[in-house]
């Protein structure tokens, strides 16, 4: 008995293990085949390609309430009905394959569609040209086998590149962002003519994406995405768009967390979205706008990253492919669907040439006659008929069958007598002219496709142009943008550093993502995180915000080498480091510690006195040093001997100058910043309380610090410089209202900061054409067309004198399209270049 209940239990757990192991792979291939994953051949899921089927049955060019769609569709989706209506909306708000009527929702706010007995739907004009035909359609019984279904729709487009796909699978997942419909029947042409072709994401929602990343739609490729945000004043920023897949609510709740967590500051967030998205944000006071444009970037849904991974069902196995890969093999799918339907479209021909012939011999020849003769069966009647032919049968292109003459048989008698043979004889040659295009369109099926897509193109891509704009984004830097929003104490003694200590010294003002440096007397560097309360070691002397690759900020010391008792003077920067370990700067011995300690941002470099212990046998116990005498260093150098002799005291006795050159800025027009990666157009060296001149489009100029975080629209700048306030400015600009360019030369008499000044004269379309601070500007001045051109050189300073910055200037040529000018270089000024490689 025990041995039987053994075996029983053995048979039980292995059946119960196969049924799993079975049970999980249907399970997970049923998921993939039949739920998630689109296939390659029309880009739909199960679920869209058997609603549009299921509409299709119903088309009668009328709108069709959504809720009889789906009792339609459910005929062939065997999933209910949440699922259906869900898939329907999801299209329909796509706005490609279906005409919607009623509330579809809203993919930019996030509003639901309104329930399906209110809304109404029907298949688009462009389903219905690139999406049916029954003739070229594969069919499968449905899952109950009452009905007939697509195993897919005829698809002539690359709709999955067009809609775009999401689905999450078992062990596997979809993610294919939509492209824009023009530029895809671009690439479908330009691949069918053998060229090269490149295809990036669009979305309905706008906005602004760097593709740089894409990686062709590629697994481990990604694409940033960013909102449209506009500065309205110094006070107000507006969002113009939302990135692809955020919705305005959740934009709004990202800005609000970010305030709460003190990233950001702002005083208000209002939804002002109507027919555009509007989201008016107002900043708290003392808050740049440039500053927070970055940081609703880096810490807020107004920018967001997304990783495309195309999966599509090909043969019945999901493939990985990338964008360029789906478009060529459906490109190649419509070719073969397109000589298919000229194929069927030939056999019809063909058959049609072959009837209307045998009709009018038929009645040409009088064979009809036969019917008037008395034979003894009908079988004999067709036999006659049959034999009337042969002597025509070489003018058919087939036999005549017993079904031909069946059909010829049942005209109406009326029909024969009204029979007019010239007609017949002009349907031959219309379908011999038919017959004669399809046949030249085969032989030529490539450019037969191109026709089609161009017609495609023609017919439904107007309104389809790209929403979304391509450009290459910055990287933010989000310690730089950062709001400081805690404060940090340190207790020197106890060696402590912390925003929780309260009680003890304040350092400074910081944002919980700052790294902070610390040093301490025993000559011990650390950097480590904004935290509550972190030990670096005990007697700090000195504790800031750490900046990475900063160059600038000067750290001054002396120390006395515990081994030696000799004591060594040092300059150094640190640009880099390793976060959370302790860098000796001393040379290495426990007993060391440093006497004297400086941080310098601008590399100053002071003179201290020296004064050494009185028990010393140095003759002379007090002497001053110049710390501008050392070079500076990396932190690790053991610096230059000061004295061998014990030290007393070091103590500060003169501020000395910076020793380091001007820093030398340069301005990237790519993205509209001021940098120092020398990139870019060269600006010049700049010492800290120079500035910075920018001359826009609109005819106002700027003057403006050396801050790092600010941003200006390249497309708009037309002038940005080192300010020199003994430059003149010559300015020509259009005069929109007496249609003529005005010239005038000018200085710069404001002082203020980054407020624009407008220096043209004020009217609608009035902008500035050209400007320059060269010293004897000289204008090169086009008129004329062709043959007709006229080349001028004008030397601006014979003509025109300097005048106030707000005056109008001097008449210089009339308005017309033909006008061009540019400034002539001046050989001589090689000034900035020089400089930059001194």
């Amino acid at each position: 008995m025990a041995k039987e209940k053994d075996n029983y239990v053995h048979e039980n757990e292995s059946g119960l293990q196969g049924q799993y192991k079975h049970w999980f792979l249907d399970y997970a291939s049923y998921v993939i085949l039949e739920r998630a994953v689109p296939a390659m051949e029309d880009g739909l899921k199960p679920v869209q390609r058997r609603i549009l089927h299921a509409m299709k049955e119903m088309d009668d060019g009328r709108y069709n309430k959504v809720a009889n769609i789906i009792g339609q569709s459910m005929q062939y989706h065997p999933h209910g009905d949440a699922s259906i209506g869900d898939a329907l909306v999801n299209m329909g708000q796509k706005d490609l394959l279906i005409d919607t009527q009623g509330n579809w929702g809203d993919v930019r706010t996030g509003d639901d569609a309104a329930a399906a007995r209110y809304i109404e739907a029907r298949l688009s004009k462009f389903a219905l040209e690139v999406a049916f035909n029954a003739k070229t359609t594969e069919w499968q019984l449905s899952y109950d086998g009452r009905k007939n279904e697509p195993v897919v729709l005829p698809m002539k487009f690359p709709l999955l590149l067009a809609q775009g796909a999401d689905g999450i699978a078992v062990g596997l997942s979809t993610k294919i962002l939509p492209h824009n419909f023009c530029e895809i029947i671009d690439a479908s042409i330009k691949y069918l003519k053998g060229k090269k072709f490149e295809l990036y994401p669009d979305f309905q929602t706008g906005g602004m994406i760097d593709v740089s990343n894409y990686n062709d739609g590629r697994r481990g490729g990604k694409v940033r995405v960013r909102a449209i945000i506009e500065e309205l004043d110094k006070k107000t920023l507006v969002i113009r768009s939302v990135p692809y897949g955020v919705t305005t609510t959740a934009l709004m709740e990202s800005i609000v967390k970010a305030n709460d967590q003190g990233k950001i500051k702002v005083k208000k967030v209002t939804d002002a979205t109507a027919k555009d998205v509007e989201i008016m944000v107002e900043l708290a006071a003392g808050i740049q706008t440039d500053i927070a444009i970055d940081a609703l970037y880096a810490f807020t849904d107004c920018e967001v990253s997304i990783s495309p991974n195309a999966c599509v069902i090909v043969d019945q196995k999901p493939r990985f492919l990338g964008a360029t890969e789906l478009l060529k093999e459906s490109v190649d799918n419509t070719k073969n669907l397109l000589q298919k339907e000229l194929e069927i479209k030939l056999r019809e021909l063909e058959e049609k040439w072959h009837y209307t012939s045998l009709e009018k011999i038929f009645f040409e020849e009088k064979i009809y006659k036969e019917l008037e003769k008395k034979h003894e069966t009908w079988d004999k009647v067709i036999s006659a008929i049959d034999k009337a032919f042969v002597p025509f049968t070489k003018k058919l292109k087939r036999p005549v069958t017993k079904e031909d003459i069946l059909k010829l048989t049942e005209k109406p008698v009326r029909r024969i007598y009204k029979l007019d043979i010239d007609e017949l004889n002009a349907q031959i040659k219309g379908i011999e002219a038919e017959i004669k295009q399809v046949k030249h369109n085969l032989a030529n099926l490539v450019d037969f496709a191109i026709a089609y897509y161009n017609n495609l193109l023609t017919k439904f891509g107007k309104g389809r142009e790209r929403k979304t704009e391509i450009k290459l984004f910055d990287t933010i830097k989000v310690q730089q943008v950062a709001i400081a929003n805690t404060k940090l104490y340190m207790n020197r003694a106890e060696g402590f550093i912390g925003t929780s200590l309260k009680k003890d010294e304040f350092v400074t003002e910081c944002s919980d993502i700052d790294d902070i440096i610390v040093f301490t007397k025993r000559g011990i560097m650390k950097v480590v995180k904004v935290g509550e309360k972190t030990f670096i070691g005990k007697d700090i002397i000195h504790a800031a915000v750490f900046t990475k690759n900063d160059e600038r900020t000067t750290y001054n010391m002396i120390y006395v080498d515990g081994a030696s008792g000799t004591s060594y003077a040092k300059r150094f920067n640190v640009t880099g480091v390793t976060r959370e370990k302790e860098y000796d700067l001393t040379k290495g011995d426990a007993k060391s510690k440093v006497h004297y300690f400086t941080a310098n941002a601008n590399g100053e470099a002071e003179v201290v006195k020296v004064v050494l212990s009185p028990n010393c046998t140095a003759r002379n116990k007090e002497f001053e040093f110049y710390f501008e005498e050392l070079e500076i260093k990396g932190r690790s150098s053991m610096g230059n001997q000061v004295t061998k002799y014990p030290i007393k005291s070091v103590k500060f006795k003169e501020k000395g100058r910076s020793t380091l050159a001007g820093r030398k800025l340069w301005f990237d027009d790519t993205f509209g910043r001021i940098n120092t990666d020398e990139k870019g157009s060269y600006l010049g060296s700049f010492e800290p309380e120079d500035r910075i001149l920018v001359v826009y489009d609109e005819g106002a100029y700027e003057i403006t610090d050396q801050e790092l975080t600010q941003r200006f629209d390249p497309e708009k700048v037309l002038l940005i410089e080192k300010f020199n306030p003994e430059k003149i400015i010559t300015a020509v600009y259009l005069d929109n209202d007496k249609q003529q360019f005005n010239v005038k030369r000018f200085k710069i008499e404001t002082t203020t900061l980054r407020i624009k000044f407008l220096f043209i004269k004020e009217g609608n379309n009035n902008r500035l054409e050209a400007v320059t601070t060269e010293e004897k500007p000289v204008l090169l001045l086009s008129q004329g067309r062709g043959t007709q051109k006229r080349e001028q050189k004008i030397k601006i300073t014979d003509f025109v004198d300097v005048m106030g910055w707000k005056a109008v200037g001097n008449k210089l040529v009339e308005h017309n399209k033909s006008v061009e000018m540019e400034w002539i270089p001046q050989k001589d000024k090689q000034q900035s270049q020089t400089e930059l490689f001194t």
